[in-house]
């Protein structure tokens, strides 16, 4: 079980390092803070909304109008981060900056990703009251 673990930590060092930091390395300064934030809000954004925009264009080839929806969807998925996302990462960061705390790499990953399920969720729930 503890290779295992071990394993685990490994990757998770080796996602972290991707950014040129160790996960010891604590985050200090507010630019720091909001652009770690910042870059995992964006790269998870585009992800969720890659996937969509494949899952969209599958189902909506053959479409004469619907085949633009996926382009649509990648478009939303980059500008939602570029304007809302840096936004509240620095809200995010400047907290932080605030109360004088250090933030690990590894919470600037959660806090990037929690932004995109946020999105995600408030997305949703409009989705499913217009039916």
């Amino acid at each position: 079980m503890t290779s295992n673990q071990d394993f685990k930590t490994a990757t998770l060092d080796s996602i972290i390092n991707v950014f040129g930091l160790t996960p010891r390395d604590p985050l200090n300064g507010f630019l720091e803070m909001w652009y770690q934030i910042f870059l995992w809000a964006l790269f998870s954004s585009v992800f969720v909304h890659l996937v969509c925009a494949v899952i969209a264009f599958s189902r909506l080839r053959k479409h004469k109008l619907g085949r633009w929806i996926p382009a649509l969807i990648i478009i939303m998925g980059v500008l939602s981060p570029l304007t809302g996302g840096i936004l509240s990462s620095a809200a995010i960061a400047g907290v932080y900056r605030a109360a004088d705390m250090e933030m690990h790499p590894f919470y600037a990953l959660f806090f990037g990703l929690m932004q995109t399920v946020g999105v995600i969720v408030i997305s949703l729930s409009r989705f499913l009251s217009t039916l």
